[in-house]
């Protein structure tokens, strides 16, 4: 057993918890929209054509924000397909995945699903094949309330009162070759300036996202951030960061690694918006929106990712989550919750079938991979502030990253509920850890409100139609509580969540 200590103090603040962390993602890839969250005919469907099954499931799951409709996807789509009678909505082909699009679900589609589900649209633009104007247009279409051509176009489709989407994505992914239309930084810079400076005249209400780099190792990364923020610096209030683990070396020891190189992307991001920032002599903070992230390696092969014949939604990057991935999910938000001061919004990308932590059949069941179990806890628990962690804990070297510490930790306080999360991964693969927790300041009589484990001895297990409960949360015994202090043990390979209140029995 190796032993690990975390210290936390209420004094000792990183940021208020922004909600909109624990964001998913829709895209009209494969069979995320049809067959995933809509499905006419369905045995749960209902009359518009949205599984309920779906439904409860991402309801459970915690979505707060949900990124709308790509992806890839957006650089290719026309937003006026997606809306009004869907009889008249027009077949089109999609150069992104290979596929026919149906229009059958738009707009005002998802903004209904959004709804019911609680959760808040985050739209995107397109800015590859199109520009500032359909932008602007789209806005209106959306958000202005009545008396001009498209205001009154979404009312004569059924929705008088305007959407009032307030968090939008300029584009997607712009520096990448595979990308339909790719920009240059100085190119796609001078587009999403004039492109925000047109749809805050349209709603002034509105949060923008300009796009960084696409993933980490991107040869422009760092200069793209830098050139692209020169030009829009002003008009924006976010740069997006996007990243998929992979797990070359089929090690699980360096799998996990990429929690660490992610704090490192983050930081790096930073860094360089906050260099822009010097330049322009601003004290404005640009806030970062991790608006694509998840694990993706295995389902990586041209069939994963493109069926011919031109079909309609196909079985597109289905990856099956396994035991790992669910950790290597788990580290990724202890990452993005410890970095709450810059990172604002995230995305998992997507939310089903297609790299989704809910999967589906055709007609059939709807079940919960791996890795929803995670993030389905961390958005259930973790509220308030987040506490700067301290701490200390062996480490191991791996090719990844230099130094790994075996305990990966976060801990959230809310005032409103006297509750305090603890959030922690065990990397050690083969010792149980014994972790020492104080948390100062919190109140010297804390009661246990949850412990659980998610672990398993098998790190490839999965969750499948046939056998849906293979890897699950389970309680934890071994925690004890005294005063302010906590001890625990947790199993090797394992995600683990502890809350506590200082709040009096009811």
């Amino acid at each position: 057993m190796i032993s690990t200590r975390l210290i936390v103090d209420s004094d000792f603040v990183v940021s208020d918890l922004d909600r909109r962390l624990f964001g998913t993602f829709v895209e009209h890839m494969g069979r995320c929209v049809y067959t995933g969250i809509y499905e006419p005919g369905h045995p749960t469907a209902d009359k518009r054509g949205f599984r309920q099954d779906v439904m409860a499931l991402s309801r459970e799951l915690g979505a707060t924000i949900v990124r709308y409709p790509g992806g890839n996807f957006l650089s290719g789509y026309n937003w006026e397909d997606g809306v009004g009678p869907k009889d008249q909505r027009p077949v089109r082909l999609d150069l992104a995945w290979y596929s026919k699009e149906t229009n059958q679900f738009g707009t005002n589609e998802f903004m209904e699903w959004c709804r019911e589900i609680g959760a808040e649209p985050m739209f995107a633009v397109n800015l590859g094949t199109r520009g500032p104007d359909e932008a602007r247009h789209f806005l209106e279409y959306c958000n202005h309330p009545s008396g001009t051509a498209l205001s009154d176009l979404r009312r004569q489709h059924g929705y008088e009162e305007p959407h009032d989407i307030k968090f939008w994505c300029l584009g997607n992914e712009m520096d990448g070759p595979w990308q339909i239309c790719m920009k240059t930084a100085d190119e796609y810079g001078r587009v999403a300036k004039e492109t925000a400076k047109l749809m805050r005249m349209v709603d002034p209400t509105v949060q923008l996202a300009a796009c960084g780099s696409s993933k980490h190792d991107m040869p422009t990364f760092g200069t793209w951030e830098d050139k692209v923020l020169d030009h829009c610096f002003d008009e924006v209030d976010f740069i997006s960061l996007h990243t998929y683990f992979e797990n070359p070396h089929n090690s699980t020891a360096e799998f996990l690694g990429n929690i660490d190189q992610t704090d490192l992307f983050i930081k790096e991001i930073v860094a360089v918006a906050d260099s822009v920032a010097a330049r322009k002599h601003s004290h404005k903070r640009i806030m970062l929106s991790f608006d694509e992230w998840n694990v993706w390696y295995k389902a990586r092969t041209v069939s994963d990712k493109h069926k011919p014949g031109w079909p309609e939604a196909p079985r597109l990057i289905e990856e099956v989550y396994n035991h790992e991935d669910a950790l290597a999910v788990g580290g990724a938000l202890i990452v993005m919750m410890n970095n709450a001061d810059r990172v604002k919004s995230a995305c998992l990308a997507q939310l089903v079938n297609v790299i989704g932590p809910i999967m589906t059949e055709p007609g059939g069941p709807a079940w919960r991979q791996t890795i929803f179990y995670p993030f389905s806890q961390a958005s259930r628990y973790a509220r308030g502030r987040v506490l700067r962690p301290i701490i200390q804990s062996p480490t191991y070297k791996a090719k990844t990253f230099p130094e790994i510490p075996y305990l990966c930790a976060s801990v959230l306080h809310d005032d409103a509920s006297g509750q305090t999360a603890i959030f922690a991964l065990n990397r050690h693969l083969t010792d149980e850890q014994e972790i020492n927790i104080e948390l100062r300041g919190l109140g010297d009589q804390q009661r246990l409100v949850e412990a659980s484990e998610l672990d398993h001895a098998d790190m490839k297990a999965t969750n499948t139609m046939a056998a849906p409960n293979t890897v699950v949360p389970n309680r934890n015994t071994a925690v004890q509580l005294d005063g302010h202090r906590l001890t625990a043990r947790l199993k090797p390979g394992s995600w683990n969540v502890i809350v506590t209140t200082n709040a009096k029995p009811a």
